[in-house]
C-alpha cells in the first residue's frame, strides 16, 4: 500500500508541471493574436509543427530505453553516459547542418529571409533532446521535487519572456522610446521573439543539469548503445506515427493549399481555431493523467472491468459537456484568438470536428488499457499507423479541394477509425462489457441540442447563447434522470454508513 502511495504521490507531480504548463501555454494564443496578423501566427505554427517532428527524430526512442536498460541490471552511470553520448554527437551534428543549410532550409519552406527562425528553432531542439536524458534520470532516481521544479522553472521563463518581448517591450518604448529597453527589443524581429523565448528557456534548463552531466569516457559502451538504439526504434515509429496524427496537418496544409489567399495566413487563423479545439485535449491528459495508473493497480481486482466501463461512461459524457459548453458559447469564446476583422475567426468551423475528433481519440486512450494491460503493445503501434496512413491520405487528397477543413475531417476521421478499431479487436483479447446503448444515447441527445442550435435563427448572439444555456441545460437534466440512481450510489449522497 505504501508502494501504491508513493507512485501516487509522485505521478501527480510529475504529470502537473506538463497539464499546467500547457494550460498557461494556452494562453499565449491571445497574446500572439491581438499582437500578430495571422501571416505571421502560420509562421509560429508551421515551424512549431517541424520542431514537434524533429524531437521525436532527435530522441530515438533513447529517453525509453534509457528506463529499460538503467532500470533492469545494467549499470546506470554507464547507461546514461551512453545514452547523453549518442544524443549529444547526433544534436550537435543535427545544429551544424541545420545552420549550415539554414538559408536553403528557410527557402524550401517558403521562409526566406528568416533563416533565424530555423536557427533558433533547430538549438532549442537541440538543446531540449540534451535534458531529455537527466529528466528520465531523475524520474528514475525518484526525484519528482526536482524534476517538478526544473520543468516549472522552463515553462514559467518561457511564457515570462514571451510577455515580456512581445508585451511589455512595445508598451515601454511607446511611452519612452529613449529607455534601455531599445537594446533589448527590435520590432523587425516580430513573431520571433516566440522562438527565441522556447530558445532562452530551454538553454537556462540545461544549466541547470550542468552539475549533473558527469559523463566519464570509460562509462561509454558501444555494444550497449547497439542495443538501446535496437530496443528504441520502435518507439520513434510509434512517436512519429502519433506526431503525424497530431501535427502534418500545419505541415502540409500550406504546401498543398490551392486557393487565392495566402497559404501561411490560411494556416494561421486554421491553427488559431485549433487552439479552442484544446479544452477537450487538456480533459484528454488530466484524465489520463489519473485513469493509468489507477488502471495498472486495480486489474487484479474482481470487480475490475466493471470499473473500467463505468470509468468510460462517465468520461464519455464530460467529454460531451465540454464540447456542448464550447460550442454553445462560441459566440464569447471566439475572441480568445483574435478579433474578428483580422481574419482569425475564419477557421471556427474546425472547432467541432477537432473537438469530436479529440474526444473520440481520448476514448481511443482510455480503452487502450486492453493492449496495456494484456502486454500486447504492438497493437498500440499498428493503431497509431494506420491513423498516420488515414491523416495523411484525407489531407493530401482533400486540402487542395477543401482547404483547411479537410485537415479536421482527416483528423475526425483517423481518431474514429482507431477507437472503432481498438474497441473491435480489444473485445478479442480483453472483453469489458462498456454500456454502448447508453453513452450512443449521450451522443445522440449532445448531437441533436448542437443540431438545434446551429439551426436556430437567432441573430443575437446574447439571446443565442441563452436560448443555448438552455438546452445545456437539458443535456445536464437527461444526464441526471438517466445516471441517478448510478451517481446517488457512487458519491453516497444518501450518507450510507453514518
Amino acid at each position: 500500500m505504501s508502494v501504491l502511495k508513493k507512485l501516487a504521490g509522485e505521478t501527480v507531480i510529475y504529470g502537473v508541471p506538463n497539464i499546467v504548463g500547457r494550460f498557461l501555454n494556452l494562453w499565449l494564443t491571445p497574446l500572439y493574436t491581438y499582437t500578430f496578423p495571422a501571416e505571421e501566427f502560420g509562421i509560429l505554427s508551421n515551424i512549431l509543427a517541424y520542431v514537434a517532428f524533429f524531437q521525436v527524430v532527435l530522441t530515438y526512442g533513447m529517453e525509453t530505453s534509457y528506463f529499460r536498460f538503467a532500470g533492469r541490471g545494467q549499470d546506470p552511470e554507464k547507461v546514461f553516459t551512453t545514452s547523453m553520448v549518442s544524443l549529444g554527437i547526433t544534436s550537435v551534428a543535427f545544429v551544424i547542418l541545420l545552420v549550415g543549410f539554414a538559408t536553403d532550409i528557410s527557402g524550401w519552406i517558403s521562409y526566406e529571409g528568416h533563416q533565424n527562425y530555423v536557427i533558433w528553432m533547430g538549438i532549442t531542439v537541440a538543446l531540449d533532446t540534451l535534458c531529455a536524458i537527466p529528466f528520465a534520470k531523475l524520474r528514475l532516481q525518484s526525484r519528482p521535487v526536482k524534476f517538478a521544479i526544473l520543468k516549472s522553472v522552463n515553462i514559467s521563463l518561457s511564457i515570462i519572456l514571451n510577455v515580456f518581448w512581445i508585451y511589455l517591450c512595445p508598451k515601454i518604448l511607446e511611452s519612452n522610446p529613449n529607455s534601455f529597453i531599445q537594446y533589448l527589443y527590435n520590432p523587425k524581429i516580430g513573431i520571433g521573439y516566440a522562438f527565441l523565448s522556447y530558445l532562452v528557456s530551454s538553454a537556462v534548463t540545461l544549466l541547470f543539469f550542468i552539475p549533473d552531466l558527469k559523463i566519464k569516457r570509460d562509462d561509454f559502451d558501444g555494444k550497449l548503445l547497439q542495443q538501446m538504439l535496437k530496443y528504441g526504434w520502435p518507439i520513434l515509429v510509434i512517436g512519429m506515427a502519433g506526431m503525424i496524427n497530431l501535427q502534418i496537418d500545419k505541415i502540409l496544409l500550406p504546401m498543398l493549399y490551392s486557393g487565392t489567399e495566402d497559404p501561411i495566413f490560411v494556416l494561421g487563423y486554421y491553427s488559431a481555431a485549433t487552439k479552442l479545439a484544446i479544452l477537450m485535449t487538456l480533459f484528454i491528459q488530466a484524465f489520463r493523467f489519473s485513469f493509468e495508473p489507477f488502471v495498472f493497480s486495480h486489474f487484479k481486482n474482481e470487480d475490475s472491468k466493471k470499473v473500467y466501463a463505468v470509468i468510460m461512461k462517465y468520461f464519455v459524457i464530460l467529454g460531451l459537456i465540454i464540447f456542448l459548453g464550447v460550442m454553445f458559447y462560441m459566440d464569447i469564446l471566439k475572441y480568445f484568438i483574435g478579433k474578428t476583422e483580422s481574419g482569425y475567426h475564419k477557421g471556427l468551423g474546425v472547432v467541432p470536428w477537432l473537438m469530436m475528433g479529440n474526444l473520440f481519440l481520448g476514448i481511443f486512450y482510455t480503452q487502450s488499457l486492453w493492449y496495456k494491460l494484456t502486454d500486447q503493445t504492438h497493437f498500440g503501434a499498428r493503431f497509431a499507423i494506420v491513423g498516420a496512413v488515414i491523416t495523411i491520405g484525407l489531407n493530401v487528397l482533400l486540402i487542395p479541394f477543401l482547404s483547411f477543413m479537410a485537415c479536421a475531417y482527416a483528423f475526425f476521421t483517423a481518431s474514429l477509425v482507431m477507437t472503432v478499431t481498438s474497441y473491435i479487436v480489444g473485445q478479442k483479447y480483453f472483453p469489458v462489457n462498456y454500456d454502448l446503448k447508453r453513452i450512443g444515447a449521450y451522443f445522440f441527445v449532445a448531437m441533436l441540442l448542437y443540431l438545434i442550435t446551429l439551426l436556430l435563427p437567432v441573430g443575437d448572439k446574447f439571446l443565442r447563447m441563452g436560448f443555448n444555456t438552455i438546452l445545456f441545460v437539458i443535456f445536464f437534466l437527461f444526464t441526471w434522470f438517466k445516471e441517478k440512481s448510478d451517481l446517488i450510489g457512487l458519491f453516497n449522497f444518501r450518507g450510507k454508513g453514518k
